[in-house]
């Protein structure tokens, strides 16, 4: 097979995504169950990914280690969400990600939280 400049960029962007998977792994404990922010994730409302983290506690999944990756995703997750296709600063999904979690535990004990 001949590679072509798409094929390397392809080889390439799929190199840097193994490199960049293999370092942020590397800080990944061993029972944790590995959430992958990303543009391709499954895209939840607030109830449906409350729902999901309280089915996710029930199964035993309760070491949830969230990743925000690289604009070219990650090589490895137990399950990918996206809170938008856009791209965000990971300051700022940071902050996003977050209120969303303290939204998700809001709603799983039934309590009040700003719609």
């Amino acid at each position: 097979d001949e590679i072509t400049p798409d094929k390397a960029s392809e080889l390439q962007e799929a190199q840097i995504r193994d490199k960049e998977g293999e370092r942020i792994l590397a800080h990944i404990k061993e029972d944790a169950y590995v959430i992958a922010l990303a543009i391709d994730g499954k895209q939840r409302s607030s109830e449906e990914m409350a729902a999901w983290m309280e089915d996710l506690g029930v199964r035993g999944e309760s070491h949830l280690q969230f990743i925000i990756g690289g604009s070219l995703g990650l090589s490895q997750a137990d399950t990918k969400i996206s809170f938008s296709r856009l791209t965000f600063p990971h300051q700022l999904m940071r902050v996003i990600l977050l209120e969303q979690i303290y939204r998700s535990f809001r709603i799983i004990k039934g309590e009040p939280y700003h719609k």
